[in-house]
């Protein structure tokens, strides 16, 4: 049995009348980093918010580290570091003076404060205060308060809003060396699973309140290659497909098209030979990859 750092059980929430989230059932491995991704508005944040504590629980069970969240809440909470929607900083304080206070709070060393900066690649801001920061430092100033205190399970809503290329590689190398030579678990929301696909282990896609998969990401990455296809474009589509059938293929056409499964390279050539042998004129034959954010797209839509 997977040992997992979060579960939740059915957790379904309401806002007013509308049902905002529908019997989620989360299975966060331990030493995994887990993509929680979805369209803005899917539910990703009302989750975490509620897996948190920041929203009142409606209906369903959540578990950390195999503990009940809510009778063990101060002693799991010192254990998760998180940042959830926008940066939650003193504006007048700097870098420095804002993890100093939360380093009072904590209790944890002093040392951890320039460590946790240089982590994330601010170093040195001096006396600027965090008002004066970009979005993208302020985003990283974040991530370093919820290192802070040195925490088993990170949770970070959207880390990379606001940063630029540049900085979206960083944090991504961030994350990955955090969990792979400190062992803390991540989960990491976002709407971009192009970039996420980089660096999680696993995945769960939510759309409108409902959960529509988790596994690992090599699970999703299955999906895609049955998701392959290979499509021919000839002169003569009839003679095209009748061929076809006679390898026990079975051939759709699609925008003049002929759109077949994934086949082999040894199949593809062996086709193109027969066709060109019986005076067809081949124009084009190509591979389709459906690429994750395809087969996201596909989810969603369906």
């Amino acid at each position: 049995m997977p040992d997992y750092c979060i579960q939740t059980n059915n957790l379904t929430h309401h806002f007013l009348q509308q049902e905002v989230l529908h019997e989620i059932n989360l299975n966060v491995e331990t030493g995994s980093i887990y993509g929680f991704l979805g369209p803005n508005g899917a539910g990703k944040t009302t989750t975490l918010r509620l897996a948190l504590g920041l929203l009142k629980k409606q209906r369903g069970a959540i578990y950390f580290f195999g503990l009940p969240f809510h009778e063990n809440r101060i002693s799991i909470l010192k254990k998760i570091g998180s940042l959830i929607e926008s940066p939650s900083l003193y504006g007048h304080l700097t870098a420095k003076e804002n993890l100093s206070l939360l380093q009072k709070v904590y209790q944890c060393p002093k040392e951890r404060i320039q460590h946790v900066l240089n982590l994330v690649g601010l170093p040195d801001t001096g006396n600027k205060k965090a008002s004066q920061f970009s979005l993208g430092m302020k985003q990283r100033l974040s991530i370093a308060i919820a290192l802070l205190h040195n925490p088993a399970l990170l949770i970070l809503d959207e880390p990379t809003n606001g940063l630029d290329p540049n900085g979206i590689i960083e944090v991504r190398e961030l994350l990955k060396k955090l969990n792979q030579e400190d062992g803390i678990t991540i989960l990491i929301s976002s709407h971009l699973l192009a970039e996420i696909e980089k660096l999680v282990t696993h995945v769960g896609i939510i759309n409108q309140g409902r959960l529509l998969f988790q596994g690992t990401l090599d699970d999703l990455k299955n999906r895609q290659q049955l998701s392959l296809q290979t499509v021919f474009e000839t002169s003569d589509q009839e003679k095209t497909l009748r061929l076809m059938s006679d390898h026990n293929l079975s051939p759709r056409v699609e925008n003049g098209k002929i759109i077949l499964p994934s086949l082999a390279r040894e199949t593809i050539a062996t086709l193109n030979q027969q066709l060109v042998a019986n005076d067809v004129l081949v124009y084009e034959i190509s591979v389709v990859k459906n690429d994750l954010e395809s087969i996201f797209i596909d989810m969603i839509n369906h």
